[in-house]
């Protein structure tokens, strides 16, 4: 009985999980259509927009921290907030206009599931679906913070895991400049464009 009800109980949480994202996957995308313009016209303004609307739903510092790994022990605190500024332009920068200029596509959030011995930590599944009808899936880490609010940590794309990718990434630039961590910092942008996430994907 004691069963039974932990399960019931999970599964009403991960539904209003999967509501809860997509009410929010669905305003973004909504958002991103409606300043499609906004981006040819004034890209800072575009930045600061969109970076706004995800701001109660992707923790982009604990993602920042994650990319660092081990390096982040390294840096000053002003350097780690510095990088989370850097690590999120990088990301708008290398996506926004593939967005922008996308044809037009539809998100399914199918389902959303509590880790079973952690029900602060969830994964929320989802489909893509372009105007031809091609589905591409993907997979958003979810964790609960420490007020109860879900936040997004990494997203799993086609099989590719972007924040791993991005970590390991780091990794090699902190190896490739000396272990300088105020370098790779300052080189964030053109490193993350030649990681060249898009093609991986595509080849997924």
């Amino acid at each position: 009985m004691a069963l039974f009800l932990v399960a019931t109980v999970q599964a009403g949480q991960a539904e209003e999980l999967r509501e809860y994202v997509d009410q929010n996957t669905q305003r973004l995308v909504e958002k991103l259509n409606q300043e499609r313009g906004l981006y040819e016209r004034d890209p800072e303004a575009f930045y600061e927009s969109m970076d706004k609307a995800l701001a109660g739903f992707v923790d982009f510092r604990r993602i920042a921290a994650r990319v660092m790994g081990r390096y982040a022990r390294q840096a000053t605190p002003e350097q780690r907030d510095e990088f989370v500024v850097r690590f999120k332009r990088s990301l708008f920068d290398s996506y926004a206009q593939a967005l922008v200029s996308a044809e037009d596509f539809e998100i399914e959030v199918k389902e959303a599931t509590i880790h079973p011995s952690d029900e602060g930590r969830a994964s929320v599944q989802m489909e893509v679906i372009s105007a031809s009808g091609n589905r591409y899936p993907v997979t958003y880490s979810m964790y609960k913070n420490s007020e109860g609010r879900w936040l997004m940590e990494n997203v799993i794309v086609e099989g590719v895991n972007i924040g791993l990718a991005f970590r390991d990434r780091f990794s090699q630039e902190m190896e490739a400049n000396g272990g300088q961590v105020q370098v790779v910092i300052d080189g964030w942008s053109d490193a993350a464009k030649s990681l060249n996430l898009e093609h991986d994907v595509g080849k997924s």
